[in-house]
């Protein structure tokens, strides 16, 4: 046994890049394990307090990850399971401030409904750290293992809210729904392998490089398994059925989370998966993308429009937005993948901004989510009202915000590729759209407060995230060049790999 073991071939491990992963995965048991030792001794803004610091800590370790990217180039690690390149540090950064983000718009709602404030915040760093693992997977089984580590904490989340039943409800539906795309997205794991005789993207792209796989049944299955169960995750039609009733029973503070970073995350593993991975068999996915592209649009636009409560309005808005990012998913060029990190992060910051918005208003509860409790909203308070109507404005694409440049890049990369029909959809779909987000803001500024409203309390937390929010906003609507200059560098380290190092 002794000289078997001693024959066996162990990796190599660079640790630098594994720095970020190792702080937000370490944060979340060193709070846990604070919390078990000292319990109620702690002051209640303790837990928040250590996520941010936490975020924060993954920022600032990024840092030198994407130093090293620079002069080294993109590689790998761990038996090349793990890639480091600027693609992964992209999305690792944009998942480090939607948690700090989420932190401060928590506080104030976990004390107000009377909830256990370190399960929340120690759930929310163990959903990001299986985030960030999704957006460095190398390997399929890497991949799947950062899926279930974010979807397992992502479930216990949606129905922490013991004392509603709507919280439960969801819950549930989202674990079971969620079990079955786990199940596709295995299946179609082991399907690719049979084709392919790999897991790992980089060698499965050498292969259909320099194989004809292309009318491979086996392939054929496993990409379009694989495309079921990331297409749960990104809230894409027909796999949205969860999305309204989720985001409608989920505490706010989740739902903010989830339309940012799990969807981050959802796409980035799809980006990595089907641009890095099966890139050289974009003919046979582009198609499926298309319909996926346009049913998304369409259901996502016609039906928020009929919806009454503010949370079911974003979740079929998140769908719209769902289909737009497949429209730069579906160009499978350069400017097209470019353009879908741009997309990531605008979307991001708005969507965060307005579930924060939500959450103060839906008062204790959280059961005031009607668009009757954000009638004469201006009238009570303006500030408020003013950058909700900004984050608004930037999701139905209106000019001088981040929203507007997402939504130009992603169609601007499908006239690139000649989808024009998709482009043309897009637009009407963004017009359709706009009309949903202009009856919120009218209900805020032109409708008289309900009679008996209560004063609302904005806690110092969901102002904070709400002003970072906006200023971001505006300032990508006028200045985009920064973000999009990353976008490209993520793109190019995602395309040029490099030996192991």
């Amino acid at each position: 046994m002794l000289p078997i073991l001693a024959q066996a071939e162990i990796p190599e491990i660079h640790w630098l890049p594994l720095i970020p992963h190792l702080v937000m995965a370490g944060a979340a048991v060193v709070l846990l394990t604070i919390v078990s030792l000292v319990g109620s001794r702690l002051p209640p803004w303790f837990a928040s307090a250590w996520t941010v610091a936490a975020g924060l800590g993954v920022l600032a370790t990024a840092i030198p990850v994407s130093i090293r990217v620079s002069q080294l180039g993109p590689h790998s690690t761990i038996a090349g399971s793990i890639g480091v390149d600027h693609f992964s540090v992209f999305i690792v950064i944009l998942l480090a401030g939607t948690v700090v983000l989420t932190a401060l718009i928590a506080d104030g709602f976990l004390q107000r409904e009377g909830l256990d404030g370190p399960a929340f915040y120690v759930l929310l760093m163990l959903s990001a750290a299986g985030g960030m693992t999704m957006a460095v997977a190398n390997n399929l089984i890497v991949l799947f293992l950062g899926l279930e580590i974010l979807s397992l904490a992502v479930y216990v989340l949606v129905a922490m809210h013991l004392r509603r039943a709507e919280s439960q409800e969801a819950g549930i539906k989202y674990f079971v729904l969620g079990a079955f795309a786990s199940a596709f997205l295995l299946y179609g794991i082991a399907l690719v392998y049979g084709a392919t005789g790999s897991l790992n993207l980089i060698d499965i792209e050498n292969i259909l490089r320099n194989d004809n796989l292309g009318d491979n049944g086996l392939l054929l299955a496993g990409m379009a398994m694989l495309l079921v169960g990331l297409g749960f995750k990104v809230a894409a039609v027909p796999f949205h059925a969860w999305t309204p009733d989720v985001y409608q029973g989920a505490p706010s503070p989740v739902v903010s989370y989830m339309a940012a970073g799990v969807k981050a995350a959802g796409f980035a593993a799809l980006l990595r998966v089907f641009f890095a991975g099966f890139g050289e068999v974009a003919d046979d996915w582009q198609p499926v993308v298309f319909g996926l592209a346009i049913a998304s649009l369409a259901v996502g636009s016609m039906l928020a429009i009929v919806q009454t409560d503010v949370k079911r309005i974003l979740a079929y808005s998140s769908i719209s937005h769902a289909g737009f990012i497949l429209v730069g998913v579906q160009a499978a060029t350069d400017d097209g993948v470019a353009s879908v990190l741009f997309y990531l992060a605008a979307y991001a910051a708005m969507a965060i901004g307005s579930f924060a918005v939500i959450t103060v208003v839906s008062g204790p509860g959280d059961e005031g989510t009607g668009i009757d409790s954000l009638r004469g909203l201006a009238a009570r308070r303006p500030l408020l009202a003013a950058a909700f109507t900004v984050l608004l404005l930037s999701q139905a694409g209106i000019p001088f915000t981040a929203g507007f440049w997402a939504k130009f890049e992603v169609i601007t990369a499908a006239v690139d590729a000649r989808s024009f029909w998709l482009a043309v959809i897009a637009m009407l779909a963004a017009v359709v759209a706009a009309f949903l987000y202009l009856r919120i803001v009218v209900a805020m500024f032109l409708d008289a407060p309900e009679p008996d409203a209560p004063r609302l309390r904005i806690p110092r937390g969901p102002a904070v995230a709400v002003a970072i929010v906006v200023l971001f906003t505006l300032a990508v609507g006028v200045y985009p060049e920064p973000i999009l200059d990353l976008a490209d560098d993520a793109l190019l380290s995602l395309r040029l790999h490099v030996p192991t190092h």
